[in-house]
Parts: structure tokens; sequence; C-alpha cells
């Protein structure tokens, strides 16, 4: 028989995640050094258990009309089919044609961080986006429609009692546009969901919520299908600029 424990996986994940923020909290006084290190773990945890198609980093979102998105905390990409990243003074700098999701993530959630964290969705959002015809051996695939860009907020723990209740929904129920925040995970005590079905948000309080919220979050990847051939031409023209 095997030794091997499938829950025992899966909880360990979640406590590791759940240990080292809980270890930024108490460890970092500083808040913009705090906010960092827990930046660096969510990076960390996608980097590590993301399918290699994908890509999570600190960054800025730019279109090909030159305009740029707010700095976003945690941005999942295409690195598979984007042809360009750009690096610069150590800042990375996305085409918005590369995004899959991005994410506002702080240490606990209130009003006006789920507030801050629409802004920072809709500032990506709001970017132009390229699709091309795609050539291949037989013609030409039209041009992909534009992939929904997920957004969403991680943090360690939530204001609010209960956590995951009434006044979490009214704020995140404040923008559900632009800046509607589909997914997220408060660590201490579940994660959330926009069901696109009835317009609505699910709370899901469990007892291993990174891991859920990773589940759940590759899923709603795996439908966002693959990002669309990028025009890049049209980042080319500011050559000339």
């Amino acid at each position: 028989m095997s030794e091997w424990s499938l829950s025992q996986l899966l909880s360990s994940l979640h406590e590791d995640i759940q240990q080292r923020l809980a270890t930024v909290r108490k460890s970092f006084s500083h808040p913009g050094t705090k906010g960092d290190a827990s930046e660096n773990v969510w990076i960390s945890m996608l980097e590590t258990y993301l399918p290699k198609r994908y890509q999570a980093s600190k960054a800025h979102v730019v279109d090909s009309l030159g305009n740029f998105s707010q700095q976003i905390d945690v941005v999942i990409f295409d690195r598979q089919y984007s042809p360009f990243i750009f690096t610069y003074e150590n800042e990375t700098i996305i085409p918005a044609e590369s995004v899959y999701a991005v994410f506002e993530a702080k240490q606990t959630a209130n009003a006006g961080l789920v507030a801050y964290a629409q802004q920072k969705v809709a500032s990506v959002r709001c970017l132009h986006r390229t699709s091309l015809p795609i050539p291949y051996a037989k013609g030409v695939y039209p041009a992909k429609p534009l992939i929904p860009i997920l957004g969403g907020l991680l943090t360690f723990e939530s204001e609010w009692s209960p956590a995951l209740g009434a006044s979490f929904e009214k704020a995140l129920a404040a923008d559900v546009g632009d800046g509607r925040l589909d997914i997220g995970c408060v660590a201490s005590h579940g994660h959330f969901f926009f069901d696109q079905p009835t317009a609505s948000f699910s709370f899901v309080n469990e007892n291993k919520p990174a891991t859920a919220f990773l589940f759940k979050l590759i899923s709603q990847l795996q439908f966002s299908g693959t990002v669309p051939m990028i025009d890049v031409e049209a980042y080319g023209q500011w050559l000339t600029k």
C-alpha cells in the first residue's frame, strides 16, 4: 500500500502559504517591505504550481497605443506565445494581449482595499488589445476573440467579521464592470469567485483556502483558452516616434 496521502500533500501546500504570509505579517514592520514580501509569497506559489505556459510577476501592462496600466502586484501572463516581455531597471512591462489575470495582493481585506484593487484591475482591462488572423498550412484562421482578463484579490486576513460575508460581498458588488474581481483568496479563511451564470459572488469558507483558490484559478484559466496573436507591428511603430 502506498504511504503517500493526497489529502496531506494538499494540506501541506496551504499550510506553507499560510505560514509564509503569517511570518511576513509578524516579521516586517515597514508597510512597503511587508507588501513586497506578501506579493512574493503569492508569486512564488503561482510560479511553482501553475502550468509552465503561464508566468507570474509584478508588472505594468502596456498596449500598442502607448497606454500603461497602474503597477500590478501579480500579473499572470502567457510565456509560450508572447513574442516579447520588457524588463527595464528591474521593472517588468507586459503587452496587454499576453495577460490572463491580474491580482492585487495585500495583508488584509477591507472596503478601501477592495475599491483600490478594482481600480487596478480596471486600469488593465481598459487597455487596447490586438488580435491577428493566424496562418496555417491550409489557409488562415480568423482572428481570435479577446479572452476575458481575470481580476482578483489576494490577502492573508480580512477586517470584516465574518471574514467572507455580506460586507465583503457589498464591497465587491460596487464594481462588476471593468473593475470586477472575479476570484480571490483570504488565506486564513476561504476564497471567493464571481459566478457568471448567476451574476453573483460565491464565498467558500474552508480549511485549505490557498489550495482551493489555486485549483479554482487553474480551472478558470483552462476555460480562458489561449491569448490572441499579437500585432507586433502595432508595437513596432513606436520605434519611429
